[in-house]
């Protein structure tokens, strides 16, 4: 019997049920977003709940980065990057897609993807629509599963795991727009 959902597709090394997993939680976690900032106004976009905290916009900001970060992870892959480690992946993907998305540690993020303002929160919108369309791009486009890139704190991770994680980490910092939103001095418009 033929189980369609694990078969590879050839030019990817993904199997079906992989690529659907993956193209759906970038596109729910694009969708949460994008409703998570609906309608800004410009004071909404820039609001911060206290000095230290990030606005709607420096969140979408940092989402780029980290993206476009990804992006560059998984083009450098090649050859002479590390092989895959033995035996099953589905426990890390489970890790990313489940794990990752929760705000209970908060992480401190290095300076090359700390929010500066290089975009308003409208322009960087679009940047992240753009970002996101290229990891739906890769996720079809590359041997995703053939080699390893070490995340600096959870070991090493292939292609397919840092798309997963460029949805989770969309996701946790979806989060933290909304607890923007909700603080009590948020501009009404």
């Amino acid at each position: 019997m033929n189980n369609t959902s694990s078969a590879i597709i050839s030019d990817t090394g993904l199997t079906t049920e992989e690529i659907t997993t993956a193209s759906r939680h970038l596109s729910v976690t694009r969708g949460f977003l994008l409703e998570s900032v609906a309608g800004l106004s410009p004071a909404q976009w820039d609001f911060k709940p206290s000095n230290d905290a990030w606005s709607a916009a420096e969140n979408l900001e940092h989402i780029v980065l980290i993206e476009t970060r990804i992006h560059a992870i998984i083009e450098g892959m090649n050859e002479s990057s590390a092989p895959p480690p033995k035996g099953d992946r589905r426990e890390m993907d489970e890790f990313i897609l489940n794990q990752i998305p929760k705000r209970l540690q908060k992480v401190k993020a290095s300076d090359g993807v700390r929010p500066t303002g290089r975009w308003s929160g409208p322009e960087a919108l679009q940047q992240f629509m753009q970002c996101r369309e290229q990891s739906i791009r890769l996720l079809v486009t590359r041997q995703l599963r053939a080699h390893t890139f070490p995340h600096p704190l959870l070991g090493p991770w292939d292609g397919y795991q840092w798309l997963l994680a460029a949805g989770s980490h969309g996701a946790r910092h979806t989060e933290q727009i909304r607890e923007v939103k909700a603080d009590g001095n948020f501009p009404q418009a």
